[in-house]
């Protein structure tokens, strides 16, 4: 596989925002952090006028609660079959009866001709949680830094060492901020009745793959989800 230039990477890159994922979080290039909420949905038409009243004021509730950004997104794709119509093959190829496996050759076909006339749609439901580090006045080595003529000394092991330490405590710091606000998100979502998971660096991984590459998840085999 050819290797893309510095040049080609360059512009990759610079159309995707995220620096790193890690520790269930998004570290975006301009320093903020995310952390991502899959909400399960609920059907808001078959409720009662009653019931649909008490979702509508924990709503208002919550989002009066909320003091920081918050962003809420629904994420729609076309439903990939593959491995659904390779569970029915394997029934069929253990059935037994030949009416049964005749009915299963007969749904299977069935289910690919209805998908391929309409799209079948899944939606997943979204908040985004966000968290941006205020950054403190410039010590003595940040102004070295700007000012070349104060000189720089050759960091030595040890101050390296240091300097990756502050780095990590200051990380952990932000990240502690950031998951009170996710704690109080997922709080206020359970407490309206929905189903509220945050999501761990492998998921987080999947669902900006399905983001940036939607014709590919369509036409590949979608991974299988974990127990």
């Amino acid at each position: 596989m050819a290797v893309p230039s510095k040049q080609d990477a360059g512009n990759s890159l610079d159309l995707v925002d995220i620096k790193e994922i890690k520790q269930n979080t998004v570290l975006v290039n301009d320093g903020s952090f995310r952390q991502v909420i899959m909400v399960g949905g609920v059907n808001f038409s078959l409720k009662s006028e009653t019931e649909q009243n008490i979702i509508t004021q924990g709503y208002q509730t919550f989002l009066n609660s909320i003091d920081f950004p918050l962003q809420i997104l629904i994420h729609s794709r076309k439903v990939n079959i593959e491995k659904y119509i390779e569970t029915l093959t394997a029934r069929k190829e253990i059935e037994q009866s030949p009416i049964l496996q005749n009915q299963i050759d007969e749904y299977s076909k069935f289910v690919q001709g209805f998908v391929e006339k309409n799209a079948i749609m899944e939606k997943v439901f979204l908040v985004v949680v966000s968290f941006y580090p205020v950054s403190g006045l410039p010590n003595a080595k940040k102004v070295s830094g700007l000012l070349p003529f104060l000189g720089k000394k050759k960091e030595g092991a040890a101050e390296t060492a240091q300097r990756a330490e502050e780095t990590e405590k200051l990380f952990g710091e932000n990240l502690a901020q950031l998951g009170q606000r996710t704690a109080q998100v997922t709080s206020g979502l359970l407490n309206m009745g929905l189903e509220a998971t945050v999501l761990d660096d492998e998921q987080l991984i999947e669902l900006f793959y399905n983001f940036y590459n939607p014709q590919t998840i369509e036409r590949q085999k979608a991974p299988a989800p974990r127990e």
